[in-house]
């Protein structure tokens, strides 16, 4: 069965760190681009990051810029989200998906992709 599976979220004081996993089984994460995506209760899903299938190359929303840092090991066949100097406002589920085709390159925060895979989400909480 092919699915996404995130682990690694938890409750973090303000200042923290966590890092996300995203592991995939069914099949190979090698040629899909991985987003990283968040959404809190009674607010839009909003693009957090995502890494390209062809060279890893990372893009982020600027919001997490310079706190956040996404990688891939594709021997593992997942994807990792390193989430520092966490804040309050990043309290939300965090979700992983796949897209074979999306250009990680041209990727946006707010921009709606048909994601091939999705995973069920991981609650991150920060307190202050």
């Amino acid at each position: 069965q092919e699915q996404l599976v995130e682990s690694g979220g938890g409750l973090v004081q303000a200042g923290g760190s966590l890092r996300l996993s995203c592991a995939a089984s069914g099949f190979s994460l090698d040629y899909y681009a991985i987003s990283w995506l968040r959404q809190d209760p009674g607010k839009e899903r909003e693009g957090v990051s995502c890494i390209s299938s062809a060279d890893d190359t990372p893009n982020y929303a600027d919001s997490v810029k310079g706190r956040f840092t996404i990688s891939r090991d594709n021997p593992m066949n997942t994807v990792y989200l390193e989430m520092n100097s966490l804040k309050p406002v990043d309290t939300a589920v965090y979700y992983c998906a796949a897209d074979f085709i999306l250009d990680a390159t041209r990727w946006v925060p707010g921009g709606k992709y048909e994601y091939d895979y999705w995973g069920q989400g991981t609650q991150v909480t920060v307190s202050s």
